[in-house]
């Protein structure tokens, strides 16, 4: 059970997360800021309480991985790496410029901490297999982690993943869907339905956990709960708010998916944040 502290804790980093997102995204005017800010409380339990790693030394043999197979949300993974000690945090202000690492869809050439190069939607749970079906093979204690969007899941790919994972018993495998109900085009139940979305791992074999993608202590218990797990994968279906955190957008979801805020609407989200920081 996470503490209290360290609750508060990962809640202020969360908030620190979302700025960097909003800032970058805006210096840069280019990127996918609302798939980013849904999934901060997400990757902030991953990246300041889950995972084993060590940023002075990414390639560690025995360490966690996380596949961020939503590969457009790659500003919220380059916030995380920066805070958590990769690479320096003024270096989010090359997101996207000629010459940086900090590419639109992360780059595991290019950027210490990025364990699978992804972008092209449904790849990332293969990736994810592979290497825990590794550590499965070398004996290794260390887990993987893949987090997918849940309008990505339309694609086969991730179903035909999802029936190797269980067939080969991996469970040292955790994924987590970002289940914040919009891709690029509308909503996911009107461009095709998931639905029943958790019966539908349950059927490809996968012990299936739901849970509030903005709690941290939910999101800190569904990976204790997929831990202790044995015998099968563990999905956690998290239920989210596309642009979390910042109002406007998550009043208006689809409008920033793919568009980056003007410094006006910056300054607007910063000034949000902010005040969501002092309480």
């Amino acid at each position: 059970m996470i503490s209290k502290e360290k609750t508060a804790e990962l809640e202020a980093i969360a908030i620190k997360l979302r700025k960097h997102v909003v800032e970058m995204t805006c210096a840069a005017a280019s990127g996918h800021p609302g798939g980013s800010l849904s999934a901060a409380d997400i990757i902030t339990v991953l990246y300041f309480h889950q995972l084993r790693k060590d940023p002075k030394d990414p390639h560690w043999a025995e360490r966690d991985r996380f596949v961020m197979s939503k590969g457009h949300a790659a500003p919220i993974l380059y916030a995380a790496l920066a805070e958590a000690g990769y690479f320096p945090v003024d270096y989010l202000k090359t997101l996207r410029r000629i010459g940086s690492s900090l590419q639109g869809h992360v780059d595991m050439l290019s950027l210490p901490g990025v364990e699978m190069s992804t972008g092209s939607l449904g790849q990332g749970l293969s990736a994810a297999n592979g290497m825990a079906l590794a550590y499965h093979l070398d004996k290794k204690a260390g887990r993987i982690y893949c987090l997918l969007g849940d309008g990505e899941c339309q694609e086969g790919q991730v179903w035909e993943a999802a029936m190797t994972a269980a067939h080969y018993k991996l469970d040292n495998l955790t994924a987590i869907v970002d289940h914040n109900k919009f891709q690029i085009d509308g909503p996911v139940e009107k461009i095709k339905s998931l639905t029943p979305f958790a019966d539908k791992w349950r059927a490809f074999g996968w012990h299936v956990l739901l849970c509030d993608g903005h709690k941290i202590e939910a999101i800190a218990d569904a990976l204790e709960k997929a831990e202790k797990t044995k015998g099968r994968p563990t999905m956690i279906i998290a239920d989210t708010v596309k642009g979390k955190g910042v109002s406007f957008m998550e009043a208006s979801p689809l409008d920033f998916h793919g568009k980056a805020p003007t410094e006006e609407e910056k300054d607007k989200a910063l000034e949000e944040l902010c005040r969501r920081e002092k309480k």
